[in-house]
């Protein structure tokens, strides 16, 4: 049987996909092929794996001219290799080769939603995203939502009336848990120069804009600093002036407090979160953030927003707090109760690991994807 596999981006299929795409042509007995936009990730895709690629360019924003240009030469790669299974991620990927699968009339055409936006989205931008999620669902033959909360809005707002199956707990990629355990020796060192033995530290991983709460995660921390000198946030991530910046006001407390440090992107993160105390991911929305899982896994226990996949990851009481997004006073209170309560963060310290290790290893979180191939391919 032969499965192709499609990502806007390449970086989507070398990300969530590792390891998988491999194992389903050798030890699975698929034949696999991963299509995406030309990148070198592609070109890491295929000889980590051992799979045939294809570069089709596709744009990640609207763009009707390229992506029927796109559409064409998608139809041209599955015309070409007749696959049994099409299944996509990430949402241009998902129209496209969804549309194309059924042109081509592939038999089993899968699309996975990550993440929505249109729910945040307003207007007539809302509408266009609600329209092309629709069109998603209407030529795939089966749907699979990451998580509840994607299930949830699928729902909701009518996108389709086709069953829709979280697989296991949610999560498309899962975490190996031996490389980030806290028990790492490689890690111990560079950890240990990160640390600030006598002061607590708040860590924050992910593009540093509007969209995941910084703004208001700094107005938070400052008030918070104030009252406990003896604190410190580090900002892991890139800044982004072009697409949604932080506020003139965030910018300067971040460029003038000397208890934020702003480290820019890591290649890795695992010894950033061991000299930490607690992570907090303050997004508006997410599909279902691995960031979170790591950081349990490393654990850490968490502040998170009530959004989609956080609140799915984190058990509120038991691995950490769940606060409501765009909301600083929520924020500093959670992160002031870390502080001042060594009992409760202790208890969610003895928790973060264990339940990550039930729900997310990445063999349990691929065992239920092939489960699930198995299961359409006999019908």
């Amino acid at each position: 049987m032969k499965i192709i596999r499609t990502s806007t981006v390449p970086g989507s299929l070398n990300n969530f996909c590792r390891g998988l795409l491999g194992d389903l042509q050798r030890e699975e007995g698929y034949e696999v092929v991963a299509v995406s936009s030309p990148g070198d990730a592609l070109d890491e895709v295929a000889e980590r794996e051992g799979v045939k690629t294809y570069a089709v360019p596709m744009r990640r924003n609207i763009s009707p001219l390229n992506d029927l240009k796109s559409l064409y030469h998608l139809i041209k790669v599955f015309k070409k290799e007749r696959p049994d299974m099409v299944h996509s991620i990430t949402p241009k990927a998902g129209l496209l080769s969804m549309m194309a699968a059924w042109v081509c009339r592939v038999p089993v055409r899968i699309h996975t939603f990550t993440g929505l936006v249109f729910p945040t989205s307003t207007g007539l931008k809302k509408r266009i995203l609600m329209l092309t999620d629709r069109i998603t669902c209407a030529c795939a033959t089966h749907i699979i939502p990451e998580g509840e909360g994607v299930k949830a809005d699928l729902s909701r707002y009518k996108i389709t009336n086709k069953p829709l199956k979280v697989l296991g707990y949610g999560n498309i990629r899962g975490i190996d848990l031996k490389r980030f355990d806290p028990e790492i020796e490689e890690i111990k060192s560079p950890a240990d120069a990160l640390r600030k033995n006598d002061i607590f530290t708040f860590i924050f991983i992910g593009r540093l804009v509007g969209d995941k709460g910084v703004n208001e995660l700094v107005a938070a921390f400052k008030k918070l600093n104030i009252e406990y000198p003896k604190s410190r946030l580090i900002l892991v991530g890139r800044k982004e002036q072009n697409l949604d910046p932080l506020t003139s006001e965030t910018l300067a407390e971040i460029e003038t407090n000397n208890s934020i440090e702003a480290v820019g992107e890591k290649n890795d993160v695992r010894p950033w979160l061991l000299a930490s105390d607690a992570f907090v991911l303050s997004s508006y929305r997410e599909g279902f953030p691995n960031v979170v899982i790591e950081a349990g896994a490393m654990g850490l226990p968490s502040i998170v927003t009530d959004i989609n996949g956080s609140r799915e990851i984190i058990v509120h009481g038991v691995n950490g707090d769940i606060v409501p997004s765009k909301d600083s006073e929520a924020l500093y209170s959670a992160m002031k109760s870390f502080i001042e309560s060594p009992g409760k963060l202790e208890k969610y310290r003895s928790e973060a690991r264990p339940l990550i290790e039930k729900r997310f290893e990445i063999g349990f979180v691929q065992g239920c994807l092939k489960d699930f191939y198995n299961k359409v391919q006999k019908k």
